[in-house]
């Protein structure tokens, strides 16, 4: 997920138009996917991202969102929400709660990684400690406030750093693995 300098991945106001990636991000949030066998998301946004479902269909994108277009419809999404009854598209609703999906999608032969994406879910995932990995892409922007990248929780996790890139926009990407 992209955060501001100050840990936000949503500004006060709820926007987050200041994670807009340049050609050079996109195309590296493209190989990012590329590595992904099963997206988990919350419900927020699972919402934000439904128009990738249809975005093919738009006379107005260019080649780059065409291109991620094909990558996203057909990646097999879980969607954690109290509230929908359906989802669209390669998508299907958790049938129990995050570490009985995550072990049982660990268990099944899934080509490339889990990633999970939406704030309340990483979080609730992060607190089960059930993350091998944080890929937080920073911008070189602050915000003041909103929702925190990591939540603000009395939890002590030591990471190492696997891998750094800066970008020609200034947003510095940085890997980090939890030991185990």
């Amino acid at each position: 997920m992209g955060m501001s300098l100050d840990g936000y991945i949503v500004g006060p106001d709820g926007g987050f138009d200041w994670t807009g990636p340049d050609e050079e991000v996109f195309r590296f949030a493209m190989d990012q996917i590329r590595e992904v066998g099963v997206h988990l998301l919350g419900r927020r946004l699972y919402e934000s991202m439904l128009y990738w479902e249809t975005a093919d269909q738009d006379p107005s994108l260019d080649a780059l969102m065409l291109e991620w277009t094909a990558l996203w419809k057909p990646l097999p999404k879980v969607v954690f929400s109290r509230t929908m009854t359906t989802v669209q598209g390669n998508a299907r609703l958790a049938e129990g709660g995050l570490a009985k999906e995550i072990e049982r999608l660990r268990g099944e032969p899934v080509d490339g990684n889990i990633a999970i994406g939406g704030a309340t879910l990483a979080a609730e995932a992060a607190e089960l400690g059930l993350i091998d990995e944080y890929r937080p892409k920073v911008y070189p922007v602050l915000v003041g406030g909103g929702i925190p990248f990591f939540p603000q929780r009395e939890q002590h996790a030591d990471l190492e750093l696997v891998e750094t890139r800066t970008f020609a926009s200034d947003v510095v990407y940085m890997r980090y693995r939890v030991p185990r």
